[in-house]
């Protein structure tokens, strides 16, 4: 709902201070007198141009400006305009992530925000420096991270509020009487922020559509979708552009490429995928060696720079994949037909070749566009069985693979690489779309065979165009694969969890960390804590971006990596696939330094695309169990907070929360230094990995929240 009304000369002075912030800001360099100033805004009635100065006045006491003269202001040298993606809590206020990563974040108090919303990109002025945070105030919103929200439309007599689903938004959408398309008191509806005046507290807004009651995936899919900046439909241009390409190869390009439709190719993918980024190709040279071709799908034949579907591509960055569909990059007539490397189908693709023997041992590589036919289409279950022992096609070249892509990866392992067996949350859905059991997905040999031919040509095309071993070869401006080392803070936590386990390892030697970690793993592997100590590990770690200057993947164990390999899904490898090609052919580079900008974007729109991707699990496990509220289920503690724990029970894998106020027996209270929950009195403990019985108190849809109550043990 709307807030309290500011009086008009508040609100005009708050208006006039953020201008002024503006102003300056977008011209750090000028002095400039009141007159100035008053010209620039375009003040001219003598109220208001006394307004001005004692604004003026009170920023430069502030110190975010200083004076040269008598009434002669400029931006302080002792201002920092700092650029950041601003964060929302459920109170209202702000915390603004900093780009450099050698400041704290900065506290944004609910009214130093200034129409700024969670996630737009936004220049900070820190105006109160402390140890543990700083403080400051939002001088300019540099991009709006998204002007359309779903939520809930709550009716007043001749206008209606839109609360948004996502309370990350920091405010409501007012909609007025003539904006509103038909929706009732109740319903849900997409909306777009169409004007937010200075003397508004709320943005004004209109219904784009109108989704109806509340309830039904399709609306929870929106929802999820729009509330993290993702786009759920393709704007008509692109779809126009994707309708025009046709599924025939022009022969004319055929015959510029490799041709390898007589070699025996095939993929092995998930059973219901439906865009087939890569296939495998196998062949025996007469010299006794191998050659395996790792052919991916030619995005770039089909999407070029400039064109509707690139820039679409680029505000998209990647596809993104919901429990119960996929939002994919690029249309389907491209990622599920043209480009999609189908059984029995002709297609253009872009290769990684390789002469090796059958100890992995690299001779030979070779970079180019290509034409292949897969001969078969395996799913990851029909090429384990293969590998398993049963008969089927190409068997003894599957067998072949499998053998060495278990010698890459155990050379990789051996050379720092971390071990990390992944674990996926998967449903099985009704007809209907709701979940009918919860299947845990873990990753078979047939996966990383897969795995380490991909690995192998991500790092091959990174080495390649870094050229490690040619000190005279110009920097190539190109997007690499970036793993940072973890940080000691997080590596020490990790040490201290695992303790409470009873594990003493050490974690000084910075060059062992993932050797040692690995031996925990496999030890451990048979035991109930696996998984939870596996999941603290990965947490340990830095997360992996996009950035234009290399530092290596630590997780990897790669000097150099890129993702060269799904170009249908991710617009990194489509940029890398360009590059590549100009490099090869000698041409005059697209890219620059605007490339930087580029995959700072894409690392972005990854981790929206991973946040709706855990939304969408969260809202699929409430409603697994929305018919066992009041069921005990055995359970274990998987994380903990100052606000309570949350638990993962054990038949069914979904998680919930117990408030830290419900905890039975005591008074308890979190102890940040220990990292556990301690009882006032009785000094009982919960850590991380601590089994539990818990019932189901509540479920909520709308909140992607379960309740749980703690039930003590007798």
């Amino acid at each position: 709902m709307s807030k309290r009304k500011k009086s008009p000369n508040k609100k005009l002075k708050q208006s006039l201070t953020q201008t002024l912030r503006k102003v300056f800001s977008q011209n750090p360099e000028s002095n400039l007198t009141h007159k100035q100033v008053c010209h620039l805004i375009d003040v001219r009635d003598g109220a208001l141009r006394k307004l001005v100065f004692n604004v003026l006045e009170e920023l430069t006491k502030e110190g975010f400006l200083q004076k040269s003269g008598h009434s002669i202001y400029g931006l302080s040298t002792e201002t920092n305009a700092l650029f950041g993606t601003l964060q929302i809590t459920p109170r209202g206020a702000g915390f603004v992530v900093l780009d450099d990563p050698s400041y704290l974040d900065v506290f944004i108090h609910p009214k130093n925000l200034n129409q700024a919303l969670g996630g737009d990109r936004v220049t900070v002025q820190i105006t109160k420096k402390g140890n543990s945070r700083n403080e400051g105030v939002i001088v300019s919103i540099e991009e709006r991270e998204r002007t359309q929200f779903v939520g809930t439309i709550q009716m007043e007599d001749n206008f209606a509020f839109l609360i948004p689903d996502n309370s990350k938004v920091g405010t409501d959408i007012f909609i007025p009487k003539g904006k509103m398309k038909g929706v009732k008191n109740g319903d849900k509806a997409l909306v777009r922020i169409t004007a937010w005046p200075q003397s508004a507290d709320n943005p004004y807004g209109e219904v784009v559509e109108n989704l109806g009651n509340s309830g039904g995936n399709d609306v929870e899919m929106i929802s999820i979708l729009v509330n993290n900046g993702i786009d759920y439909a393709f704007p008509d241009a692109v779809m126009s552009e994707a309708e025009q390409v046709g599924m025939e190869l022009d022969p004319k390009e055929v015959a510029k490429r490799r041709d390898f439709r007589d070699v025996d190719t095939f993929t092995i993918d998930p059973h219901d995928a439906r865009d087939f980024d890569d296939a495998l190709s196998f062949k025996r040279l007469k010299n006794g060696n191998i050659e395996v071709g790792v052919h991916i799908a030619d995005v770039s034949h089909y999407v070029r720079p400039g064109s509707a579907m690139d820039a679409e591509a680029l505000k998209r960055s990647n596809s993104v994949y919901l429990v119960d569909r996929v939002i994919p990059m690029l249309p389907e007539q491209l990622s599920n037909m043209a480009c999609s490397l189908r059984p029995n189908e002709d297609k253009f693709s872009f290769s990684a070749v390789f002469e090796m023997d059958e100890n992995g041992k690299v001779y030979k590589e070779w970079y180019g566009k290509t034409v292949i036919h897969s001969n078969r289409r395996f799913t990851y279950e029909e090429a384990q069985e293969i590998i398993e022992g049963a008969d089927g096609d190409y068997q003894d070249e599957i067998l072949l693979l499998d053998k060495i892509a278990k010698i890459l990866r155990k050379r990789r392992l051996k050379s720092g690489a971390m071990n990390i067996e992944s674990e996926e949350v998967r449903f099985r859905l009704g007809e209907d779309g709701h979940p009918e059991e919860v299947v845990i997905k873990t990753s078979k040999d047939a996966n990383k065979l897969i795995e380490e031919f991909m690995l192998l040509a991500n790092r091959s095309v990174a080495t390649f165009i870094a050229k490690p071993n040619d000190k005279n070869a110009p920097t190539i401006p190109f997007i690499y694969r970036c793993h940072d080392k973890p940080s000691p803070e997080k590596i020490q936590l990790f040490d201290m969890f695992v303790q409470k386990f009873g594990y003493d390892i050490d974690l000084s030697d910075e060059r062992s960390i993932s050797k040692r970690i690995n031996a925990l793993l496999q030890d451990i592997k048979l035991k109930n804590e696996y998984s939870i100590i596996q999941s603290m590990a990965i947490r340990s770690m830095a997360k992996a971006s996009y950035e234009t200057q290399n530092i290596g993947h630590y997780g990897l164990a790669f000097q150099h990596y890129t993702h060269f390999t799904s170009p249908i899904r991710r617009y990194a490898d489509l940029i890398v696939h360009r590059v590549l090609f100009e490099v090869l052919h000698n041409k005059k580079l697209t890219y620059g330094n605007d490339l930087n900008d580029v995959a700072k974007r894409i690392s972005r729109m990854e981790r929206k695309a991973i946040e709706a991707e855990r939304e969408s699990t969260k809202y699929f496990q409430t409603l697994f169990v929305m018919d066992k509220i009041g069921e005990v289920f055995e359970g274990t503690v998987a994380g903990i907070a100052e606000f309570g724990m949350f638990v993962k029970m054990t038949e069914n894998h979904c998680e919930g929360m117990i408030p830290i106020g419900q905890i039975p027996g005591d008074r308890f209270y979190f102890d940040a230094d220990s990292f556990v929950i301690i009882g006032a009195k009785t000094k009982k403990t919960y850590n991380i990995g601590d089994p539990v019985k818990v019932q189901i108190y509540e479920v909520s849809v709308r909140k992607r929240q379960i309740d749980l109550e703690l039930i003590e043990e007798e």
